[in-house]
This record gives C-alpha cells, sequence and structure tokens, in this order.
C-alpha cells in the first residue's frame, strides 16, 4: 500500500522508468480511450462533475487503468492509496477503507482506494469492499484484465460502473512516443534523440496497444544506442520477442485460439508456431 502523491526528490526523479516519469497527471495529457475520455464523454463528465463513486476499468495493460485513478484523484483532491492483488493483503485493503470510513464520518472527504488487479482476490475478500460502497465512506476503483462478468462478484459489479479500456492504436502509441522524445523535463527531450519512421512504424506496431510497453523499447533503445538516431535495428533488438498477451479464462484466450486455427486454415505454418 501506498500514497502516489509523495514528493519525490529531483534526484530520485531521473531513476524512475520513462513510463513512470510520463504518466498523465491532468486529463488534457491522457491519450486513447476516446469513447470514455473527451468533451462530453461519460467518464469525463463523471470526473468534471466529481460523481464517481465505484468503478471498474477492465481492459489490456498500458491502457491506463491506472493513470485514471490518479487523475480521478487529483480532480477530486483526495489521497489515492494503491494496493496490487498480487501483494497486498485483504486485511491492508480493508484497513485503508477504515481509516476513508474516519475521515468520511468526521470531516466529509473520503480517500481513493485503487486496486490493481482486482480479479485476483476471490468472491469472499471481494464481498469485504461492499459495506464501504453501500454508505459510501470511500472511492473504490479496481481495474482488471479479465472480463468482470467473469472474475467479479455479481453485488460489485452491480454497485460499480463498469467501463472497458481498449488498447491505444499505432497512431496514438506514436504520438506518445513522441512526446516522449520532445518532454525535456519528464521525457527525453534533453539527450536530442530521433526516432527514425521505421523505427516509430516497429514500436507502434510491436507494442500491441500497450502505451508501457512502447516506452520501455524506446527507453531501452535509447539507452544502448550508440548514436542520436534511433534506427530500426537497435528498436528491434531493445524489443527481442513479443510475448502474446493471454487471460487464462477471458477473451484473448479465445482470441488467440481464432489466431492460431486462421494461421492453419491459411496454410502458414510460420504464423501457426507463433499463436501456438
Amino acid at each position: 500500500m501506498g500514497s502516489l502523491f509523495a514528493e519525490r526528490g529531483s534526484q530520485s526523479r531521473p531513476r524512475q522508468p520513462l513510463a513512470e516519469r510520463l504518466r498523465p497527471r491532468i486529463l488534457e495529457e491522457f491519450v486513447g480511450q476516446e469513447h470514455l475520455i473527451g468533451p462530453g464523454k461519460v467518464l469525463q463528465t463523471l470526473i468534471e462533475r466529481q460523481e464517481v463513486r465505484s468503478l471498474i476499468l477492465w481492459g489490456p495493460p498500458g491502457t491506463g487503468k491506472t493513470t485514471l485513478g490518479m487523475i480521478i484523484a487529483r480532480s477530486f483532491g483526495t489521497e489515492f492509496v494503491y494496493f496490487s492483488a498480487t501483494r497486498s493483503s485483504i486485511k491492508e485493503v480493508q484497513g485503508a477503507l477504515e481509516r476513508s470510513k474516519r475521515k468520511f464520518q468526521a470531516y466529509g472527504t473520503k480517500d481513493l482506494i485503487f486496486i490493481d488487479e482486482l480479479h485476483r482476490f476471490n468472491k469472499a475478500q471481494q464481498a469485504a469492499f461492499l459495506p464501504y460502497l453501500e454508505e459510501g465512506s470511500a472511492i473504490l476503483i479496481g481495474a482488471t484484465t479479465e472480463n468482470p462478468s467473469f472474475e467479479i462478484i455479481s453485488p460489485l459489479l452491480s454497485r460499480s460502473q463498469v467501463f472497458t479500456l481498449n488498447p491505444l492504436s499505432p497512431e496514438e502509441i506514436k504520438l506518445i512516443l513522441r512526446r516522449a522524445l520532445t518532454d525535456g523535463e519528464r521525457g527525453l527531450g534533453g539527450r536530442g534523440l530521433e526516432l527514425t519512421p521505421e523505427a516509430e512504424e516497429f514500436i507502434a506496431q510491436y507494442s500491441d496497444g500497450d502505451a508501457r510497453r512502447a516506452l520501455n523499447i524506446l527507453e531501452l533503445a535509447a539507452d544502448i544506442a550508440e548514436g542520436k538516431v534511433l534506427e530500426l535495428a537497435v528498436v528491434q533488438e531493445a524489443a527481442q520477442r513479443r510475448v502474446p498477451i493471454y487471460d487464462k479464462s477471458g477473451e484473448e484466450h479465445y482470441n488467440l485460439i481464432s489466431a492460431l486455427h486462421k494461421s492453419i486454415r491459411n496454410s502458414d505454418p510460420d504464423a501457426a508456431l507463433y499463436w501456438l
């Protein structure tokens, strides 16, 4: 657990990964999810009116789930308390919910409790959140890469607004890459680097709509490049082999099976081995 709004010294900032340094801080910096974010769009309207109560954000990695939680907390002027269900116990989460409840009872304010990988908590553990949602003593945002209909209990779904986040388009990835190369404060702008069009296109396609993956490749390519121009070969060396996205029981399972079947029908052994 921990608040992500703690001030960090200027000396520690460069040691953060590029993807973390470039994380959008306001909605105007956010890239992608135009079906949710933009003038008149549902999630942006809820944020602007401060009407967010409980959300479940469903989408693949690197699409902005945690970033949206942080932006919402900043917009509301409330504390952002982060948990990962893979590393935190349900007792720790309940402790944070109880602290938010005491704030709510004493001052009318509440914390935003963000739970990454929400589906990792079992059904009994998820049920522990329900009393806090019913009394409105905390803002709960859960992030998941698994289909909520399969992995999240019905009472929690009925008390939450579920939003689906899509993989970023290649053009959106390119926009993020260009920001990284020109941002002198948080990005790589001070290093005078240039990404060739072929290298940019490669990262945009290779990252599978995952902004974090794209920025990690760019950062590693910048570190291993011998000159100021990041060529395709350098980017490919930084990327190595892509690992297809897979979820054990959700939709990506069937997407991968479909891709394998299509490869076999098209008599493409290389593609079939890749998807296998």
